[in-house]
């Protein structure tokens, strides 16, 4: 065993992970009511161009009108792209209005360290201008060729990354790869199109003591499809997976992810059913 080692982040159960989109505050009280580990209001790919501004308003008051840590949810904001106009207030007005209720902040299409440390940054002047007290978390999905490439180095980016997201969609489309559904397999490839990837980010975030999470399914109508990506997850080690929508006639999404994690790594077994 080496000398060389890398303190796990802070523990937090995420097995099943809801997308909430920040320009429909109407199911922002029925998310943090489901039966999901973590909730993330989305202010990037799931929010057009013109409600932007007025999402990033929903969000503030959804994370401030509900007690999302009460109802057993981790709460967490996915902001736009660092090369749009838009991230910079995402980060400035959510956590100056509504950071003492928001425990992390995803930050997408991470492609070099300096991503996550510029967001550090801003992070860290605001609490200290607002006197925060409890550290705000930073997460990274991991969604291009470029990211993928620099793993590693993103993986040692900031104390404040806790977890690293697997995002399959910008990533199959970064690699120009062929696909018939958003995580789904192609039957012309001999195997899982997606293990490589999946591998790669998983031993970064193991060796540095982050969450690896695997992000969406997009066939809604396939339930077992879903369910066995998150089985191939957690085969691999995986800690939870994204839901970008209600499985209809199914178990909620906390109950699949243990069924598929049920005693799988990490210190708190964090597939165990609470």
């Amino acid at each position: 065993m080496s000398h060389t080692r890398y303190a796990p982040t802070r523990q937090r159960l995420q097995r099943s992970e809801l997308a909430v989109p920040g320009s429909n505050p109407a199911v922002f009280e029925k998310a943090a009511a489901s039966d999901v580990d973590y909730v993330f209001l989305d202010l990037e790919d799931a929010v057009a161009p013109g409600d932007k501004i007025q999402a990033r308003l929903n969000v503030i008051e959804g994370l401030r009108d509900i007690d999302w840590r009460g109802l057993g949810k981790t709460i967490s904001v996915r902001i736009n792209g660092i090369d749009t106009h838009y991230m910079y207030r995402d980060v400035v007005d959510v956590v100056e209005q509504a950071g003492e209720h928001l425990d992390t902040i995803l930050i997408p299409k991470v492609g070099v360290a300096a991503d996550v440390y510029m967001v550090d940054a801003m992070v860290s002047q605001i609490e200290e201008a607002c006197g925060l007290t409890e550290r705000i978390g930073i997460e990274a999905l991991i969604e291009t060729t470029l990211g993928m490439a620099n793993v590693e180095a993103i993986a040692t980016s900031s104390p404040r990354l806790e977890a690293m997201h697997f995002g399959v969609a910008d990533y199959a489309a970064s690699c120009r790869a062929r696909t018939t559904n958003i995580g789904g397999l192609n039957p012309d490839y001999p195997g899982d199109q997606w293990h490589q990837a999946l591998s790669r980010m998983l031993v970064a975030c193991r060796a540095y003591g982050l969450r690896p999470i695997d992000g969406p399914f997009g066939d809604f109508n396939d339930p077992n499809g879903y369910l066995d990506g998150a089985r191939r997850a957690a085969a691999l080690g995986y800690e939870g997976k994204w839901a970008i929508h209600p499985i209809p006639g199914r178990s909620g999404q906390r109950g699949l992810l243990a069924a598929c994690c049920r005693g799988g790594p990490g210190p708190s077994n964090l597939g165990r059913s609470r």
